[in-house]
C-alpha cells in the first residue's frame, strides 16, 4: 500500500502539468527533512511485517472458487475498532489494491533495546499475531468465504472469477482491460483506480504483460492465444499467457518486512546489505506458478507485477525517437533496485545509473550526501501517475507528500525510507519487499524471523555481502524461473568478514564453517570485483558448501549460541530456521512447487498446462484445510511431533 491522500485526484492530462512542480518540490521536501533527521540516533530497533491476504469465495454446488470484492466492507468495520481502540489495537488493516485484497501489520511495532535477549523473545509474537489477524477478519466471514494467503488467484482473470460476478466493459473502464473489471480494483479510495488509468494513459496504451506458459506433453506447440481485440492481437507472444491490467500484478499478494535503524548510516548498510539477499528469498518464497488458468514456466509474481505498472512510454523504452521525454529508462517502476547508497556499496555500482543530473546537483549543493541524492535522483526520474488537486501546495519545511508521491511509486525490491514528520517516533526505516506471501503463518512467520536475523548478524559481525548490482540483477531473473531453488545457481559473495568485523566474527565463521574452507577470516580486497562473488545453489548460500563457503544457516546458529535466550523461544527460532533451511535443500518445496504439483497430480487435469474451475477449487479448498490446521502438508513444513502439535487444529491453541 502506498501514499493514500484524501482528495479530488487528477486525470493524467491534468497530472502531467503539475510533474515538475511535483518534482522540485518533493527534492525541496526531501532536503530539508535530510538536514532536520540526519543526525537522529534511535536506541530501539523497531520491526514489523505486513502480510497481504486474499479473500475467497467458494460455491460448493457449482465447484468454483471466486475472489470475493468485500474488502471495503471489511476494512470499514476494522477502521471503526481502530478509531475505538486507538493505539491498544494488537492489528491494523488497510486497503490494497484488489477489492477482494486486505493487507494485516502487527498493532505496532516489534520493539527491543540492543540486548538480543528483548530482541530474541518478540518472535515468539510473530506467528501469534499472523494467527490472531486471520481470526479476526474470519470471524467476519460466510462458512462459504475464506480468509488465505495465496499470492496470486490462479483464475484471476479468468471469465466470472468475482463474486458477485462483475461485467467486462473495455471500453469505459480505466484498464481499458478485456479480463479484468473495474469492480476488481478496491473503490474505497480513489489512488488504485487512478494509478490503473493514469499509467495506461501515461503509456499510451494498455500495459502489456506476458508471462512463458510451462509446456506439459499436451500443451499446443505452439501455445498462441486468440483474442478479438486488436490491442491483444498485437502484444501478444506465442507461448507466453497474456496479461492486459495493472490488477493481474497489484492483485498478487506479498509478505513484506520493514526495519528502522538506529541511524541514517545504519539505514543505508542494512539497505545495502540486504539487497543481494532479495533474490534469494524471493526463490525460496516462490508462491505463484499459476497466471490466467495456466500453469506458467516461473514460479514468481516479481515480472508479472513488473509488467503490470510499467507505465513507460514508447520513447522511454527506445522504441521511438526521443522528443518528449527525457530520458531512456531501463526498467518498469516496480524492479529490482539500481545503485548501493552506503560508502562500501560504491564500488560495486556496475551499471550506469540514470538520474536527473538537475536534482542531483541541487542536492549535493544543499549538503545532501552523493550516493543518496544519486539514489533520489534516480527515483524521480519518473512522473507522478496519482496527484489530488487538494494537494498541490504544500508546506516544504513540515510536508513530505510531493516527495512520497514519487518514492511511494517506485516499487522496488529495497525501499530506502526518511523518518516521516507527522510520525516523531518512526526513524530512518529500510523495507523489503521481494517475498512471496506463504501459505501458513507458520511459514510467513519463519521467513520474517530469518531475515530479521540476518539483519542481526550483518550488524553484529559487520558482514559484506555485497555484489556487484549487475550480478543481483542476474539473480532477479534466475530467482523467477521455475524450482529455481533446485535449478538454478546464484551469484554471491565468497568471503563476507571485513576488516572491521569484531573478532567473535572470524570465531563464529571458522566455527560453523568446515575446516576446510580456506581464508574464511580474510577481508580480501578484490582489484576485480567480479573475482568477489562465485556461483553458489541456494542450498550452498543457506546451508554452506565445503571448502567454498560456511552457509548463513550455521553463521546464524552459531550466533544464536553466543546470545542469552529462554527455551521457548530458542525452540521457536530453531523451527523457524529448520523449515528454511529444509527448502533450501529441497527436502521440503516451496509453495510454487507444492501447487504445481497438486494441479498435475488432480483427475481433472488434461496435462495442457490449463488449470480449470474443478482444479482451483479443490487447490484452494485444500490450502483453505492447511491454513485451518485441518490437515498436514508435510511437504511443506515437514511431520516433526513439534510441527504437528504447532499447525494441526492450530486455531483451537
Amino acid at each position: 500500500m502506498g501514499l493514500l491522500t484524501l482528495g479530488q485526484p487528477l486525470t493524467w492530462n491534468e497530472t502531467r502539468k503539475y510533474a515538475e512542480h511535483v518534482r522540485e518540490h518533493g527534492i525541496i521536501q526531501f532536503i530539508n527533512s535530510y538536514h532536520k533527521l540526519k543526525d537522529r540516533q534511535d536506541e530501539y530497533l523497531k520491526w514489523g511485517d505486513e502480510i497481504e491476504y486474499m479473500l475467497i469465495k467458494f460455491d460448493k454446488k457449482q465447484q468454483r472458487a471466486r475472489v470475493c470484492l468485500k474488502a471495503g466492507e471489511l476494512l470499514s468495520i476494522m477502521d471503526e475498532r481502530e478509531k475505538k481502540e486507538g493505539n491498544s489495537r494488537i492489528c491494523l488493516w488497510r486497503p490494497e489494491f484488489g477489492a477482494f485484497m486486505i493487507e494485516g501489520t502487527p498493532g505496532s511495532p516489534y520493539g527491543a533495546s540492543d540486548l538480543d535477549l528483548t530482541l530474541l523473545s518478540n518472535f515468539n509474537e510473530v506467528e501469534k499475531n499472523m494467527k490472531i489477524r486471520r481470526q479476526e477478519i474470519e470471524a467476519l466471514l460466510s462458512p462459504d468465504e475464506a480468509l488465505l494467503c495465496v499470492t496470486s488467484f490462479p483464475r484471476l482473470g479468468c471469465p466470472d472469477f468475482t463474486w458477485p460476478q462483475a461485467q467486462l466493459d473495455p471500453a469505459k473502464s480505466v484498464t481499458g482491460s478485456i479480463f479484468f473489471p473495474d469492480e476488481a480494483i478496491f473503490g474505497g479510495h480513489p489512488r488504485f483506480r487512478t494509478l490503473a488509468q493514469n499509467i495506461r494513459h501515461r503509456r499510451k496504451r494498455r500495459v502489456i504483460i506476458n508471462i512463458p506458459i510451462y509446456r506439459d506433453i499436451k500443451t499446443p506447440d505452439p501455445f498462441i492465444e486468440e483474442f478479438n481485440d486488436e490491442e491483444a492481437k498485437e502484444a501478444i507472444k506465442a507461448d507466453h499467457v497474456y496479461m492486459d491490467a495493472m490488477g493481474f500484478g497489484m492483485g498478487c499478494c506479498c509478505l513484506q518486512v520493514t526495519f528502522q535503524a538506529s541511524n541514517l548510516d545504519e539505514a543505508r548498510i542494512l539497505y545495502d546489505q540486504l539487497t543481494p539477499l532479495c533474490p534469494i528469498m524471493m526463490a525460496l518464497s516462490a508462491a505463484s506458478p499459476i497466471q490466467r488458468g495456466y500453469l506458467c514456466d516461473l514460479d514468481c509474481r516479481w515480472s508479472v507485477i513488473s509488467q503490470a505498472v510499467d507505465d513507460r512510454t514508447k520513447e522511454e523504452l527506445g522504441e521511438e525517437p526521443m522528443k518528449f521525454c527525457k530520458f531512456r529508462i531501463n526498467k518498469s517502476r516496480y524492479d529490482s533496485i539500481d545503485s548501493y547508497i552506503s560508502a562500501d556499496g560504491d564500488k560495486y555500482n556496475d551499471i550506469p545509473l540514470i538520474y536527473d543530473q538537475v536534482y542531483y546537483d541541487k542536492m549535493v549543493k544543499s549538503g545532501v550526501d552523493p550516493l543518496i541524492a544519486k539514489h533520489i535522483a534516480h527515483l524521480f526520474i519518473r512522473d507522478p501517475v496519482t496527484l489530488y488537486r487538494e494537494k498541490l501546495d504544500q508546506d516544504d519545511e513540515n510536508d513530505m507528500d510531493h516527495f512520497e508521491n514519487i518514492q511511494s511509486t517506485n516499487w522496488q525490491t529495497m525501499r530506502f525510507k526518511p523518518p516521516p514528520p507527522s510520525s516523531p517516533g518512526i526513524g530512518w526505516r529500510v523495507e523489503f519487499r521481494p517475498m512471496e506471501v506463504q501459505i501458513t503463518e507458520f511459514e510467513n512467520a519463519a521467513l520474517v524471523v530469518f531475515i530479521v536475523l540476518l539483519t542481526r548478524i550483518i550488524l553484529t559481525y559487520r558482514l559484506n555481502l555485497l555484489l556487484p548490482i549487475s550480478k543481483v540483477d542476474e539473480n532477479m531473473k534466475e530467482a523467477q524461473k521455475r524450482d529455481a531453488v533446485q535449478r538454478c545457481r546464484f551469484w554471491f559473495r565468497k568471503r563476507i568478514i571485513t576488516q572491521t568485523s569484531p573478532p567473535e566474527a572470524s570465531a563464529c565463521l571458522r566455527a560453523a564453517s568446515t575446516n576446510d574452507i580456506k581464508n574464511c577470516d580474510e577481508d580480501i580486497i578484490d582489484n576485480d570485483i567480479d573475482e568477489s562473488c562465485v556461483l553458489l545453489t541456494i542450498d550452498e548460500i543457506i546451508n554452506g558448501k565445503s571448502g567454498m563457503f560456511p552457509g548463513l544457516m550455521p553463521l546464524l546458529r552459531h550466533y544464536l549460541l553466543s546470545v542469552e535466550i529462554d527455551a521457548e523461544t530458542h525452540c521457536t527460532i530453531n523451527q523457524y530456521l529448520n523449515l528454511i533451511s529444509c527448502r533450501a535443500s529441497g527436502k521440503y518445496l516451496t509453495p510454487a512447487q507444492w501447487i504445481r504439483k497438486f494441479v498435475q497430480n488432480h483427475s481433472d487435469y488434461k496435462k495442457d498446462s490449463v488449470v480449470s474451475d474443478k482444479i482451483n477449487y479443490d487447490l484452494l479448498k485444500t490450502i483453505k484445510k492447511i491454513t485451518k490446521g485441518k490437515i498436514l502438508c508435510e511437504d511443506l513444513v515437514g511431520d516433526s511431533s513439534y510441527i504437528k502439535d504447532r499447525l494441526l487444529n492450530g486455531d483451537a491453541k
